[in-house]
């Protein structure tokens, strides 16, 4: 079933820290995790919440599972809004802190994750990632194409209206990301719908692939969707977008916003559409939004990020875009 990667956690009320820690402890165990990389996977959530009461006055987690072809990992993503850090390496070593506390935080959490990364800037915030294989063998992917998704449901609902869904062949890569209509069940059946369709269609093209999905999501809502392929050997993206899903090809120097099509998949689409390619050479990574993201996006304002993970990009724009009030879904990929 497609819906959310993430559960939002609210982490500014020192009373629910051990809700927060029991609750990714269960999430986890459902999701098939070796029991003693659970044990550590509290011990860093542990770790996350009390640094966010420390330093931080509106602290959130998301908590991504991901069965990763049957061996799973937990993703844990820390967000605050606090002062930062000028030296954000320095804080990482062992013994150093700013709180007269042991200085073990920080250090331990890296040491207990299979990927760690820190990303923080003065008067900006923080974002710390942690992401936990329950088989630390399968943990290095050989991927032609990178892809990090952070999809949220709207604050109160139980699903999203929002979801991911990626197909790989032998010849290509291709995405998809869906909105349906509104948000909650009947906006979640939508998308589901549509990611069924999706995965049967057997050809590469995005326009094709949209008229095939329009015609099988007649009787829902209907969504708004953007499809993205890569195809390996011609190192080309291919894009084909109906409705306010914004899609954003950048490279090392250059950016391009792809413009869609109006209309709702699944009620009404042009007639016309085509594929618009982009090379690789010139646009190594894409970016995927709903309209739970400001569209605003200055990539400006992140310097270095190239040398993170694509997922602390993805937080960093869902830390300073997402409008809280809808579904919210940022989605990366890359090139390797």
């Amino acid at each position: 079933m497609v819906d959310a990667t993430h559960i939002s956690f609210a982490a500014d009320d020192r009373s629910y820290f051990s809700l927060i820690k029991k609750e990714i402890h269960r999430l986890a165990t459902e999701a098939g995790m070796n029991a003693g990389r659970i044990n550590e996977l509290d011990l860093i959530v542990a770790e996350m919440t009390s640094n966010l009461y420390k330093y931080s006055d509106d602290g959130e987690i998301l908590m991504g599972t991901f069965a990763n072809a049957g061996s799973p990992y937990i993703e844990l993503i820390s967000i605050d809004n606090g002062p930062g850090m000028v030296n954000p390496a320095r804080m990482m070593v062992d013994g150093v802190s700013t709180t007269n506390t042991l200085g073990h935080g920080l250090g331990s959490m890296k040491r207990l994750s299979d990927t760690f990364e820190l990303y923080s800037q003065p008067g900006w915030g923080t974002i710390v990632l942690s992401r936990v294989y329950s088989d630390p063998e399968k943990s290095k992917a050989d991927d032609n194409v990178i892809m990090r998704p952070i999809v949220v449901s709207k604050p109160g609902e139980k699903t999203s209206g929002d979801g991911f869904v990626y197909k790989k062949t032998d010849k290509y890569l291709k995405m998809m990301l869906a909105d349906g209509l509104g948000h909650g069940p009947e906006a979640n059946k939508a998308i589901n719908e549509a990611a069924a369709a999706f995965k049967v269609f057997p050809d590469y093209s995005p326009t094709e692939t949209l008229r095939f999905i329009h015609a099988n999501i007649k009787k829902t809502r209907g969504a708004v969707i953007n499809v993205v392929g890569y195809h390996y050997g011609e190192k080309k993206w291919s894009s084909a977008g109906v409705g306010n899903i914004a899609a954003r090809m950048f490279g090392p120097i250059n950016f391009k916003n792809h413009m869609s099509y109006n209309g709702i998949v699944g009620h009404n689409i042009p007639n016309t559409m085509n594929d618009q390619q982009y090379l690789a050479d010139e646009f190594n990574q894409v970016m995927l939004c709903s309209d739970g993201i400001k569209t605003r996006i200055d990539l400006a304002k992140y310097p270095l990020m190239y040398k993170y993970d694509l997922s602390v990009l993805a937080a960093a724009i869902y830390k300073d875009h997402a409008r809280k009030n809808d579904d919210m879904s940022v989605i990366i990929a890359k090139v390797k």
